[in-house]
């Protein structure tokens, strides 16, 4: 992993358990949270070597449907769950836990 991706990843990290300060409306949080999940499942993919394409269609996914993804829609399905930690070769448990934590935001 270059040292890039290693500080990038430590970002995700260290913003992930920051907590939102009180002020912050619930909808924002939320908000930020959702880009979270997009930028970490963008970085999983990055980090498998494949291209939007190649996670798409090894998903079975449209090209929009993996951008929507990334942009911070946590998909409902869990068949599509499925199908992207299979793609990425990341743990169902993994990708189902940041869901989680993403619509109880």
């Amino acid at each position: 992993m270059s040292l890039r991706s290693r500080q990038c990843v430590y970002e995700h990290a260290r913003t992930m358990f920051e907590p939102f300060p009180l002020s912050y409306p619930s909808g924002q949080c939320h908000a930020a949270r959702s880009l979270l999940f997009g930028r970490s499942i963008c970085e999983t993919r990055r980090s498998a070597g494949l291209s939007l394409e190649e996670a798409a269609r090894l998903s079975g996914m449209q090209i929009s449907e993996w951008l929507a993804i990334e942009a911070g829609y946590a998909p409902q399905d869990i068949n599509r769950l499925r199908a992207m930690a299979d793609t990425m070769e990341i743990s169902f448990e993994r990708i189902a836990t940041v869901v989680l934590l993403c619509r109880e935001a």
